[in-house]
């Protein structure tokens, strides 16, 4: 059997590289996704899902290289459910209601956002092909 699922949104915040013991590194971040519709009464209703995002090896080492928060991707790969509920993992905000955590485990990040652009009001973007160092933007992309 197989689980895949694919989203595509937004970096909420930079990402953060970490090393396992192994030593093999694994970047986290968030993705914010967006639906938007108009209800009966014809108003716009906007609903924003996000996603913590998990990967690893050579990815994770690009992901923290080329993205950041405002960047948009795709990811591709599978979704980690809580053990003792089978969904999402819940917690309690402290206004008292209830949240939940969608936590994916990425196969494939792909970037979205053209070169030096992040979106919005968010973030830098990469740096242009001449402050990357030789000069080629060519010779840089990770992909």
């Amino acid at each position: 059997m197989y689980q895949s699922i694919t989203i595509i949104g937004r970096l909420g915040r930079d990402p953060e590289m970490k090393y396992m013991p192994s030593g093999d590194p694994v970047t986290s971040f968030s993705v914010a996704t967006d639906r938007a519709w108009n209800n009966r009464d014809g108003q716009k209703q906007k609903e924003t899902t996000w996603f913590r995002v998990s990967v690893f090896g050579k990815q994770a080492e690009n992901v923290n290289t080329y993205l950041h928060k405002g960047s948009m991707v795709l990811v591709e790969g599978r979704l980690n459910v809580d053990a003792k509920t089978g969904g999402p993992r819940t917690y309690t905000r402290q206004d008292g209601t209830v949240g939940a955590n969608f936590d994916l485990t990425a196969n494939t990040v792909r970037f979205l956002s053209p070169k030096g652009e992040t979106g919005g009001d968010a973030g830098e973007g990469q740096p242009a092909a001449a402050e990357q160092g030789d000069g080629s933007a060519d010779n840089d992309i990770p992909f």
